[in-house]
């Protein structure tokens, strides 16, 4: 399995996401977390995966919705080594200001 990390935004919103799931179900937040996390890890090895969104950013990210929990865009830089994942967004809310 390759390797990613998460930029200081993408580390803030897994926080808050978390945060948000667990003061309802700390279950729901573990099984979410360990989603995301398996997310990356297979975008790491598949960086192409993603869908490149020219609606929403013009900078090179591509966009993974998370599996089952597809309430929640990966967004990522496929051409770092590590995989760059450079924010972690609820699909309801506005992204383009997100990634500004």
């Amino acid at each position: 399995m390759s390797s990613y990390q998460f930029t200081p935004q993408a580390v803030d919103d897994l926080f808050e996401i978390l945060s948000y799931i667990a003061g309802d179900d700390l279950e729901a937040a573990n099984r979410v977390e360990e989603a995301i996390h398996a997310a990356c890890g297979f975008l790491a090895d598949t960086p192409l995966a993603g869908r490149i969104r020219e609606d929403l950013t013009a900078l090179p990210l591509r966009f993974w919705l998370v599996q089952p929990y597809r309430s929640y865009w990966i967004v990522y830089n496929p051409e770092t080594k590590p995989l760059q994942v450079i924010r972690i967004i609820h699909a309801a809310r506005n992204l383009p200001p997100l990634l500004k």
